[in-house]
């Protein structure tokens, strides 16, 4: 059975997710650290992990699969995902697949190598998220999960 995961901590997208999830009949489990309020819908799970670095993304990836779905923002969980046989969709809708995450874990890395090498240095944040975003999720999300429950 198709099931969406959701990387909850700081996810923007959590009730667009639960529209195309509760229209699609396929259940949603947020994962999360706490400070999520259970969702009244009988499609979603809410898993409240325990605090500490990485104990949500340890979560997600040993349950996802082959006909599931993950929603994260987190690359080297998206990695970890994808290895597992999910498919993984951004946040701003980005489909992230094994051709695409090699460059995105390498950017990230390197990235985290000049802030490390440099922490005075003062970056900007990335954009805003947008309606545009939001609008790119609905679509991708609704993509990626008619094709899961085709395959199903």
């Amino acid at each position: 059975m198709t099931k969406l995961y959701i990387d909850a901590d700081a996810c923007p997208v959590k009730s667009e997710a639960e529209r195309v999830a509760t229209r699609l009949r396929i259940p949603m489990i947020l994962v999360c650290n706490g400070g999520i309020r259970p969702s009244q819908n009988p499609l979603v799970s809410l898993i409240v992990v325990p605090e500490g670095p990485d104990v949500a993304d340890q979560w997600i990836a040993a349950e996802c699969g082959p006909s599931d779905a993950v929603v994260t923002a987190d690359i080297p969980l998206a990695d970890r995902c994808l290895k597992a046989g999910a498919r993984v969709i951004q946040p701003n809708g980005e489909i992230l697949t094994q051709a695409n995450i090699g460059p995105r874990l390498a950017a990230r890395d390197l990235m985290s190598d000049i802030r490390s090498a440099d922490p005075f240095h003062q970056t900007r944040g990335g954009h805003g998220f947008s309606k545009a975003d939001r609008s790119r999720f609905l679509q991708s999300l609704d993509r990626v999960l008619g094709e899961l429950l085709r395959q199903g």
